[in-house]
C-alpha cells in the first residue's frame, strides 16, 4: 500500500533537515520537503526516520535459555547448553517469534538467524522458524547452523591424544539437507533468504566448508559462520591447519564480499588484511563476548583496515536479550577504552551507519536495502523523538545510540508495509505470544549440574592453562 510520511526528520551528511517521504510499491520514490500526499498520509512531525538495523547474527531459539546459563567460557558454556536446551517445533517457532518481536521494537527489520536444528526434524525446525518470520513480517536470513564433527572437537587437544565420537550426520547428508532448504524456502522476494552457515572451523571438516562453497555459488547464497570467537578457538586452529583460521578459509575459497562472520575477536594483523582483502565482513557481537569472557573485538583496527563491520545481538542466552538499540549502544563505546586515539572512535551517527549499511552491504543486499535513498526498499523505522528517553532536545541520533532508549520506536514498514504502529507490533498478538512463553517455561534455580561440562572442564582447563 502506498504512503507518504509528511514532516518528518532524517538525517543528511552533517545535520537533519525536515522532509516527507513518498512510498509507492514497497519501495522509496520520492524524498523531499512539500510532496503532494499520495496514499495513506502519516504524521512525522517529532519523529525520526532511519534505515531499518540489522540484527546481523543471532540464535533465535536460544531464548529458552535465557537468564539461567552458568558463566562460563563459550566451550564449557555450549556443553550445558547442549545438556539443557530441549527443543520442539513449537518453542522454536515461539522463540522465533518473539527474537523477531524484540529485534523490531529495537530498530531492526532484518535479522540473521543461524539457526539451530533439531536432529531428526531439521527440515521441520526450518519451516517453523520462516513461518514465525513470515508472520511477524520482519525480514529474514535464516542460516541453519550446521556442522560434522563432536563437540569435543571444538577443543585444543593440547598434545593429549583425543578420541571423539563421531557426528551423528554425515558431510554429504548436512550439505543434502541444506540444498533442500533452499530449494524449499529460500524466497528472497518475500523476505526469507538461506544461507549457507557452518557453525565455525572448530566443528566443521574441510569438506562441509567446500560443499557449503559449491552451494553458494550454485544458488547465490550468502555465507555465514562463527570466527575466532575465543582464544581456545585460535589455539585449535594452529593445531588444525598450522596457520590461522583466516588463511585456512581465505585458502579454501570460503571469504568474499557475501561472507559474514561472527565475531572475530582474535584475528592477528595479517587476518586483518585478509579479510580486508577479500571484501569479508564482520559482525560485532559485544554482549555475548563479554558474557562469555571471549574478548574484545579489536573493530577499531578492522575498520582502519577498510573492512565492513555491523552488528549483531548473538543469541538470547550468550546475551540475554536481542534489544539491538543496547548492542550498538556498547559494540560503539566499549573501544573507547581499547584505543588511545579519539579520532578512531565511534560517532553515533557511524554507529548508524554500520547497523544499517554495514549489515545491508554484508548480506549483498546494499543495493535494495540500508539507507534513505530513492529506489531502495522501504524497510523504515520511525522513532518519537517526544519519548521521554529522547529528551531534552539535543541530537536525536546521538540520544539513540549513547542513550537508554525505551520504548521509542513508533512505525515500522517492511518492504513497505506497516508491521509496527503507535509502538505495537500489528502482525501478530503480542500478547498471546507472552502467554505461550510463560506458560511453556517455569522459574528455575540458577545453579545446575551439565554432565557435559563434567566431563570436559578439566581438560579445558588444563589445555587453557588454568
Amino acid at each position: 500500500m502506498d504512503f507518504t510520511i509528511k514532516n518528518v526528520l532524517i538525517p543528511t551528511v552533517d545535520s537533519y533537515t525536515t522532509a516527507d517521504v513518498r512510498v509507492e510499491k514497497g519501495a522509496i520514490a520520492a524524498i523531499a520537503p512539500g510532496l503532494d500526499a499520495i496514499g495513506i498520509q502519516i504524521n512525522g512531525q517529532n519523529k525520526l526516520l532511519l534505515p531499518g538495523f540489522f540484527n546481523a547474527h543471532t540464535h533465535s531459539s536460544e531464548m529458552w535459555q535465557r537468564g539461567i546459563m552458568s558463566m562460563l567460557p563459550l566451550e564449557l558454556w555450549l556443553a550445558e547448553l547442549y545438556d539443557f536446551a530441549a527443543l520442539d517445533l513449537e518453542k522454536v517457532y515461539l522463540s522465533a517469534l518473539a527474537t523477531a518481536v524484540e529485534t523490531l521494537l529495537s530498530g531492526g527489520t532484518s535479522l540473521v538467524d543461524h539457526l539451530v536444528l533439531i536432529p531428526a526434524q531439521e527440515l521441520e525446525t526450518i519451516a517453523a522458524a520462516v513461518r514465525a518470520y513470515k508472520e511477524v513480517g520482519i525480514r529474514a536470513f535464516v542460516a541453519p547452523l550446521i556442522q560434522d564433527e563432536s563437540l569435543t572437537a571444538g577443543i585444543p587437544s593440547g598434545g593429549i591424544k583425543q578420541n571423539h565420537e563421531p557426528y551423528f550426520r554425515s558431510t554429504q547428508a548436512t550439505l543434502a539437507l541444506v540444498e533442500e532448504a533452499v530449494k524449499q524456502f529460500h524466497r528472497p522476494d518475500e523476505g526469507i533468504s538461506i544461507l549457507v552457515a557452518p557453525t565455525g572451523i572448530q566443528l566443521c571438516s574441510d569438506a562441509l566448508f567446500e560443499g557449503c562453497i559449491e552451494l553458494s555459488q550454485k544458488y547465490n547464497l550468502c555465507r555465514h559462520s562463527h570466527l575466532l570467537e575465543t582464544k581456545a578457538q585460535q589455539k585449535l586452529a594452529q593445531e588444525k591447519y598450522g596457520c590461522t583460521a583466516v588463511t585456512h578459509l581465505q585458502r579454501l575459497g570460503y571469504l568474499d564480499a557475501r561472507t559474514t562472520l561472527a565475531h572475530c575477536v582474535h584475528l592477528r594483523d595479517s587476518d586483518i588484511t585478509i579479510l580486508s582483502e577479500t571484501q569479508s565482513t564482520v559482525v560485532h557481537n559485544p554482549l555475548s563476548n563479554l558474557r562469555l569472557g571471549s574478548g574484545i573485538a579489536p573493530i577499531l583496527k578492522y575498520r582502519r583496515a577498510g573492512i565492513n563491520v555491523t552488528f549483531g545481538c548473538d543469541g538470547a542466552s550468550s546475551n540475554d536479550s536481542q534489544d539491538l538499540l543496547e548492542a550498538i549502544k556498547i559494540g560503539s563505546i566499549l573501544h573507547n577504552v581499547t584505543e588511545l586515539d579519539y579520532r578512531y572512535w565511534i560517532t553515533p551517527r557511524q554507529a548508524v551507519e554500520m547497523a544499517s549499511t554495514g549489515g545491508a552491504k554484508g548480506l549483498n543486499v546494499a543495493d535494495r536495502l540500508g539507507s534513505l535513498e530513492i529506489g531502495k526498499k522501504a524497510d523504515l523505522v520511525m522513532y518519537d523523538l517526544t519519548n521521554l528517553s529522547l529528551l531534552p532536545r539535543t541530537d536525536p541520533i546521538g540520544l539513540l545510540v549513547l542513550g537508554r532508549p525505551h520504548n521509542v520506536v513508533d512505525s515500522i514498514w517492511v518492504n513497505g508495509k506497516q508491521i509496527v504502529a503507535d509502538g505495537k507490533v500489528t502482525t501478530i498478538d503480542v500478547n498471546n505470544l507472552r502467554q505461550e512463553l510463560f506458560n511453556r517455561s517455569q522459574w528455575q534455580e540458577g545453579q545446575r549440574f551439565s554432565p557435559t561440562v563434567g566431563e570436559i572442564e578439566f581438560h579445558y582447563r588444563c589445555v587453557m592453562g588454568l
